[in-house]
């Protein structure tokens, strides 16, 4: 006795496991972007590291740093928009780290102002104890 079973056609069934294959690659691609989640903390952060920035003299003192950490929260409020949290996520970040580096920038140049103040009133007043005369 033959066997005459018929021929396995094995290039349909090829196709179609690509094609399967294809498909699930693509959904779970499209199913990481769905999972990440917002980065409403990481925003909520980023806001309050600007508004700190901006109450003080930063805005005189860092104006560049400051305008950095502005723009770069206007871009991650953007990527929110259109929810691409990852973006929005790293953007956050480098928001409060540029807020901060403005804040510290700031608080630098105000210290340096205050150590050349604090050296011409102590330059003025060695000239001033130079000028009198000893009285004995």
């Amino acid at each position: 006795m033959t066997d005459r079973t018929p021929p396995i056609r094995r290039p349909a069934a090829a196709a179609l496991s690509s094609v399967t294959i294809a498909m699930a690659l693509a959904l779970a691609a499209l199913g990481g972007c769905a999972s990440t989640p917002a980065p409403t903390a990481q925003m909520a952060v980023a806001e309050a590291a600007v508004q700190r920035a901006n109450n003080g003299g930063t805005s005189d003192n860092a104006p560049a740093e400051l305008q950095l950490a502005v723009s770069k929260l206007a871009s991650a409020r953007q990527a929110m928009s259109v929810k691409d949290y990852d973006r929005a996520r790293q953007l956050a970040e480098q928001v409060t780290v540029d807020a901060q580096a403005a804040e510290l920038h700031a608080q630098a140049a105000r210290s340096t102002k205050a150590a050349n103040e604090t050296q011409d009133a102590a330059r003025v007043l060695q000239e001033e104890i130079n000028r009198q005369p000893v009285v004995r």
